[in-house]
């Protein structure tokens, strides 16, 4: 992930570049914690980019036209979870839809937000259906298991997996998704 220090000119970011500075994405970052990193790194290189550019000492760097894209507008339906999906596909959108507009599917009913997650490979589960080991719970996927870290239940709070499932009565074993939310 990236900052760049740019001009602005009448395209959407295609003005020129002052300057620009990356970090690498950690296997657990969210949309909010990659943020509140850029946000830093986008401060510390504006103060190094300012005073030589308003001393002359930096020439504008054109964007190639060639490999630029639009990110579109998210949409809340993008964080419904598609649980034929791979599991490691399904770990990303959690942590990419994180705080908004949240992965979720559903459950007797209800929205059910999935806010930490980690995929493992294998195990043969129907999609969709939630599997319990020990005091966790995953759900099948087209390919892997989808381990739940944090849920969170509509007008409830957030919680553990371990917490969510001593007062989830039905929970392992159920199907995910099956109803509109």
């Amino acid at each position: 992930a990236g900052i760049s220090i740019m001009l602005m000119d009448a395209g959407v970011d295609t003005g020129p570049v002052l300057s620009s500075a990356a970090i690498p994405i950690a296997p657990d970052d969210t949309t909010w914690s990659l943020t509140a990193r850029l946000a830093v790194l986008g401060a510390d290189l504006l103060a190094r980019t300012l005073p030589p550019w308003l001393q002359g000492a930096i020439t504008p760097q054109p964007q190639p036209e060639e490999g630029a894209t639009y990110a579109p507008r998210i949409a809340k339906e993008a964080g419904r979870i598609d649980w034929s999906a791979r599991a490691e596909v399904i770990a990303r959108q959690v942590r990419a839809y994180q705080p908004w507009p949240s992965a979720y599917t559903t459950w007797n009913g209800q929205m059910l937000k999935v806010l930490r997650s980690h995929a493992s490979a294998g195990r043969g589960v129907v999609p969709g259906t939630v599997v319990g080991e020990g005091k966790r719970a995953g759900v099948g996927t087209g390919d892997g298991v989808l381990w739940l870290d944090e849920v969170q239940l509509q007008g409830k709070k957030a919680l553990p997996i371990t917490a969510f499932l001593a007062g989830a009565r039905g929970f392992v074993g159920s199907v995910l998704g099956q109803e509109a939310a």
